[in-house]
């Protein structure tokens, strides 16, 4: 039993090696058309890294040929294999102008978007690609409205719009986390009329109360007053909207601070 494990570790050594030895021969010193044969072998036996070397080489040599297209979707789908997003995003963006009537350019159109979309980075970063994977969906969706794919490019879009109004959301509490109340107030208002119909529209009416709260309390005499009553406004808005808040108990005692706030400065005034 131990030596036929040994002779199927042999043959299958040996036949990496030779299958080695041509990819590095054809690699090297082949002509287009074996590079090419040899490219496209590779490419549906799965090895998609070395097929991508291949296609490399024999690209200019294919320029303006017939062969191009089909060249051209495999490179593009051979980078989305090996995980290479931007590269795949670009060939297959390529692919779908330079072939408009292609019987692959809504799977390619599809996948240019995919590519955008793997390529996006967890919110606390740039989504720069974000915006891009959005844009790549919504002309995937124009432009093939009744494609079964259809519901899943919605559904990437408003996972990729959360992930816009995420990192919006999380620049707004950075400035009330480093106690920026002026600055949280302001960049929450323009989130939530930035962002109608978010998820995050009660954490954001919650902070931005919360903001006004601690400005409020934190405030020198002569502005206080003010402040206090634009808090009250604000937690107003938040019951207003959800009734009860999950944030019920820290909303009650922040507007009963305020109130004692209130009274302590009405009191001071009564006495002059």
């Amino acid at each position: 039993m131990l030596k036929i494990k040994n002779i199927i570790v042999f043959l299958t050594l040996s036949v990496a090696l030779v299958s080695c030895s041509e990819f590095s021969k054809v690699l090297n010193k082949g002509n287009a058309t074996e590079q090419l044969n040899l490219a496209t072998k590779l490419y549906e036996n799965g090895k998609y890294a070395k097929s991508i070397q291949l296609f490399d080489k024999v690209i200019p040599e294919y320029q303006g040929k017939a062969q191009m297209e089909r060249i051209q979707y495999m490179v593009a789908d051979a980078k989305y294999q090996t995980k290479d997003y931007l590269e795949s995003a670009y060939w297959f963006e390529r692919f779908t102008k330079m072939y408009p009537k292609s019987s692959k350019r809504e799977e390619a159109t599809y996948l240019a978007a995919m590519s955008n979309y793997y390529s996006t980075p967890r919110s606390s970063l740039d989504q720069t690609y974000s915006q891009t994977a959005i844009e790549s969906f919504q002309k995937f969706i124009d432009r093939y409205p009744d494609s079964e794919k259809v519901a899943d490019a919605n559904k990437y879009i408003k996972e990729l719009q959360l992930k816009l109004e995420k990192k919006e959301f999380d620049i707004a509490y950075q400035y009330y986390h480093t106690e920026n109340y002026k600055a949280a107030i302001v960049a929450f208002d323009n989130f939530l009329s930035d962002n109608l119909g978010t998820s995050l529209k009660e954490d954001a009416l919650y902070y931005k109360a919360k903001a006004g709260h601690d400005l409020a309390v934190n405030s020198v005499l002569d502005k206080k007053e003010a402040r206090i009553k634009d808090a009250i406004q604000m937690l107003d808005r938040l019951e207003r909207n959800y009734n009860p808040s999950k944030y019920k108990d820290d909303v009650d005692k922040m507007r009963k601070k305020l109130n004692d706030e209130l009274d302590l400065i009405n009191n001071l005034t009564a006495t002059k």
